[in-house]
C-alpha cells in the first residue's frame, strides 16, 4: 500500500491548497515523522504567500525542504515538530524539530531532525527556528553585561529576541511597538514596554525587527553615541529609507545586518548550525515563550487562514497549526 501525506502548497501568490503527495518508505539513516504541530512564521511566510520575494533573493530564501520555486507553486515552511515513527532506534518515539514545511508526514535524513528536550512542549517547540534567529542576532550584536538594549518591533522575531535578552545579566531591556496590545507580551517576557514616542533613549544597542522605515529611523534615534542597530527586518521587495544625514556620522552610529542563513561570524568556527538550534530548543524550556503563541488552527484550515494573516484580519505572533487526525490519515 502506498502511503500518502497531505501537504500545504502555495498554488499561486495569494492562493494556497492542500495536496495529496506520495511518501516513500524511509531508507537507511532516514526517519519517518508524523507532524504534531507546525508554526507559521508571520513575517517570512506571509511575504512568500503574497508573492513578495524579489527574484534576486529566490536562492537565498529557499527553505531546506522546499519544493517548487518562487513565486509559486511552492511548498514552503520551516517550523515543524513531530513524532519520529520509524528510523534509527535512538530516535523512534522521540519528539523532534525539523525545518520542514506544513505536511502531515514526511521522510528526511536522520541528521535533519533535532530531538526536543524533555520539558519543552511540542507546541512551544515550533518556536525553535524563531528563537534560533534571535540567538544568531545576539551573537551578531554581542551585548555586554548591563547594556541598555531596546528591541523595536514586538512581532514574532522581535519578541523572541526580547525573551532571550530578558535573562541576560544586568541588561535593561525595553520592547517597543506601535501596538499597545503588545504590552502584555512584554510583561509576560519580563521586559519593559513603550510606544515609539515614549521609548527610552541613550541605548547601547537597538535590535530592529519592525520591518518598517519608521521603525529603523526610530531605532537610530534611540542610540547613544557609537551605538549599534542590528537590523533583523526583511523587507522583501520594498524600498527602505534610512536617515544617514543629520548627526548619523558625528555620533558614529552603526547599522549592522543579521541573517540566520549563516552562523554569526563572531562564533563561526566554534559553533555550528546544529549547536545553534540545540541551544534554541534548550532556551524554550522557559514557559515565558508561550507568550509568542497567539493563534492556532487545524491543518485543514490553512488555505483560509493564511490570507487572513496576510491581510491583518488575524493578528498573531506565531500561529500554531495543529494536525490531530490529519496526521494519522493515510
Amino acid at each position: 500500500m502506498t502511503v500518502r501525506a497531505q501537504a500545504f502548497w502555495l498554488a499561486a501568490p495569494g492562493r494556497g491548497e492542500i495536496r495529496s503527495v506520495p511518501l516513500a518508505p524511509p531508507g537507511a539513516d532516514e526517519v519517518l515523522v508524523r507532524t504534531l504541530h507546525s508554526g507559521l512564521s508571520r513575517g517570512t511566510e506571509t511575504l512568500v504567500f503574497a508573492g513578495k520575494v524579489p527574484p534576486s533573493q529566490y536562492a537565498t530564501m529557499r527553505a531546506p525542504f522546499q519544493e517548487g520555486d518562487f513565486p509559486g507553486p511552492v511548498k514552503y515552511g520551516y517550523l515543524n515538530v513531530g513524532l519520529v515513527e520509524a528510523g534509527p532506534e535512538h530516535l523512534v518515539g522521540r519528539t523532534a524539530f525539523c525545518l520542514f514545511p506544513h505536511q502531515t508526514r514526511y521522510v528526511v535524513p536522520a541528521s535533519a531532525v533535532t530531538v526536543v528536550p524533555e520539558g519543552v512542549p511540542a507546541s512551544r517547540a515550533v518556536l525553535a527556528g524563531t528563537v534560533e534567529t534571535a540567538v544568531n542576532a545576539l551573537w551578531d550584536a554581542a551585548p555586554l553585561v548591563g547594556d541598555r538594549v531596546t528591541v523595536v518591533g514586538a512581532g514574532m522575531v522581535g519578541s523572541a529576541v526580547a525573551g532571550v535578552l530578558a535573562r541576560f545579566p544586568g541588561a535593561r531591556v525595553q520592547l517597543v511597538d506601535a501596538d499597545p496590545g503588545r504590552a502584555g507580551v512584554a510583561a509576560a517576557l519580563g521586559v519593559d514596554f513603550a510606544s515609539p514616542a515614549d521609548a527610552a533613549g541613550d541605548r547601547d544597542l537597538v535590535v530592529h525587527a519592525s520591518a518598517t522605515s519608521a521603525g529603523l529611523t526610530r531605532s537610530l534615534e534611540l542610540l547613544a553615541p557609537e551605538g549599534t542597530v542590528v537590523e533583523l527586518s526583511w523587507y522583501g521587495d520594498r524600498q527602505v529609507s534610512v536617515p544617514l544625514g543629520e548627526n548619523f556620522h558625528s555620533r558614529r552610529l552603526v547599522v549592522r545586518s543579521s541573517q540566520v542563513g549563516t552562523v554569526s561570524p563572531n562564533v563561526r568556527g566554534r559553533r555550528t548550525f546544529a549547536d545553534r538550534l540545540a541551544l534554541a530548543l534548550e532556551l524554550l524550556a522557559d514557559p515565558v515563550f508561550d507568550a509568542l503563541l497567539t493563534g492556532a488552527c487545524d491543518f485543514a484550515e490553512l488555505p483560509e487562514v493564511l490570507p487572513r494573516l496576510v491581510s491583518g484580519e488575524l493578528s498573531a505572533l506565531c500561529h500554531v497549526v495543529n494536525y490531530g487526525d490529519a496526521a494519522i490519515a493515510r
